[in-house]
């Protein structure tokens, strides 16, 4: 009597332990499995042989929605370090059950993994799938190209997308017509391709495919592309080009395109020959009105920024003065007006500077936080203090003071000694519920070292600066010609 009772409590389902009752009924996993199995993979500790084991101690029912639970908590988590623990749950899952990875588990899996950076993992997947035949999705074969071009592998992109047609495996769009994959996947290349830089490589991709890019709307988006990425290079002879084949063609052009060439050309005067960057800027612009594009500003404010970057006051604050009185075509916005502004202070105009703040209040031009961040970070730099405590007031008519500021003026002021106007601040921001990213030892003389110079600042007359400035070449020069004889005295 009690044999038949102790086999009757043996095969009741109370005496399964919950995890092996889930794996024989294929019922839904419990939070706390489900939970478990998540971290085996995406955080789990020990080696990649530990991962199949830790599974089979779990006694995990093996289903597309785990799978995709799973996948999706390594996107959530970023991926970091669980790449290859996901593609070894994968391989642990096709050997329990091969159909229970459903359609699409590897290429969302691919998709994950290109966004973490995993190259290699990646990689791996991208194998598996061209082994069985199949194909990616387009969103996911465009994130791979964007990742390995973002990791400085365009040559690898390139032999991935050639690779794949070769084998007849290009991603297709299920509603699309036939050679929608060569299209699709070409373009998707070559925008990833331009985005950083690498026209030639992608010039190559249009060529190869002339056929298939060779109509609307693809020639308008690769000409656009090829136009992009030769600005970003840097490639002005071949960018201006590629801007008269498309005038010539009839492509259409817009404010990005020409901004993109104003861009590059800009840049590549700032570098070469200052002095012509307002005339050939001037050219672009009239260019860009005689093709029926008018000027924004953000057009000027790429001359204003190049024009800043080399510290031609003058030019900067009379292309402004044109903005302002309408004669430019358009008016400035608060970046037009912080990009003058922070090169007159830079250049020690600060009285200058500050009456063109309170003009474009006046003009009613309403700035961001960003605006007055940058003007106060500069007036903290050249120890203009007092000038960057009227800022933050002007910022706090316009509420727009936050706790990135206090933190840059308390330090600011406590380091210089000003330890009073600190506290008047630390108290300021306390009272108005700001929870403060620096620390309050900031405010005691006694914990905060105060920054004392060697000497007293001199202002150089430009001759002296110039005098300076030889001499420390002078310097320089004789100091590598000693380097090279030292080293040639050892040989």
């Amino acid at each position: 009597m009690a044999m038949r009772r102790l086999t009757a409590a043996a095969l009741t389902p109370r005496a399964l332990p919950p995890c092996r009752r889930a794996l024989c009924s294929g019922a839904p996993l419990g939070p706390e499995l489900d939970a478990a199995v998540r971290d085996v993979v995406c955080s789990g500790s020990g080696s990649l042989d530990e991962v199949g084991s830790r599974l089979d101690r779990l006694g995990v029912a093996v289903s597309p929605a785990l799978v995709g639970r799973v996948i999706d908590s390594c996107r959530e988590s970023g991926g970091v370090g669980s790449g290859r623990r996901l593609l070894r749950f994968l391989a642990w899952c096709r050997s329990k059950d091969p159909g229970a990875l459903g359609e699409g588990a590897l290429d969302r899996a691919i998709g994950v993994l290109a966004r973490a950076g995993d190259l290699t993992a990646m990689r791996i997947a991208i194998a598996d799938v061209e082994k069985d035949g199949r194909r990616m999705a387009p969103e996911t074969f465009t994130t791979v190209v964007e990742a390995l071009v973002d990791a400085g592998n365009e040559d690898e992109a390139v032999r991935l997308f050639r690779g794949l047609e070769r084998q007849k495996l290009l991603p297709e769009r299920g509603d699309s017509v036939r050679g929608d994959g060569v299209w699709s996947s070409s373009l998707a290349t070559v925008q990833a391709l331009c985005k950083r830089g690498h026209a030639r490589e992608a010039q190559g991709v249009v060529w190869h495919h002339k056929s298939e890019l060779s109509v609307e709307p693809m020639v308008s988006i690769v000409e656009r592309s090829l136009l992009h990425g030769w600005c970003v290079h840097g490639n002005a002879k071949e960018a201006r080009r590629v801007l008269d084949e498309m005038k010539s063609a009839g492509v259409p052009l817009g404010l990005p395109s020409f901004n993109d060439f104003l861009h590059c050309v800009c840049h590549r005067n700032l570098k070469f020959n200052p002095s012509a960057l307002v005339p050939e800027a001037m050219d672009i612009l009239a260019e860009m009105r005689s093709y029926g594009v008018a000027p924004a500003a953000s057009s000027f404010n790429i001359l204003l920024s190049c024009l800043g970057r080399a510290r031609r006051v003058k030019e900067a604050y009379r292309i402004l003065y044109l903005m302002i009185e309408g004669k430019a075509g358009c008016s400035p916005d608060w970046v037009s007006y912080y990009l003058v502004v922070r090169v007159l202070y830079l250049t020690g105009r600060i009285i200058r500077g500050k009456r063109l703040v309170h003009a474009m209040l006046e003009n009613g031009v309403l700035p961001t936080a960003k605006f007055f961040h940058g003007l106060i970070g500069v007036l903290c730099g050249t120890e203009q203090v007092d000038h960057a405590l009227d800022m933050f007031r002007l910022m706090e008519s316009c509420e727009l003071v936050d706790t990135h500021i206090y933190d840059l003026l308390i330090e600011k002021l406590c380091r210089n000694g000003r330890f009073e106007l600190g506290r008047e601040l630390w108290d300021d921001a306390t009272k108005s519920g700001l929870v403060l990213g620096c620390s309050e030892d900031l405010l005691d003389p006694l914990k905060t070292e105060v920054f004392r110079p060697a000497c007293p600042a001199q202002r150089l007359s430009p001759q002296s600066y110039k005098r300076l400035t030889q001499r420390k070449k002078i310097t320089a020069v004789g100091a590598k010609k000693n380097t090279a004889t030292t080293a040639s005295r050892k040989k």
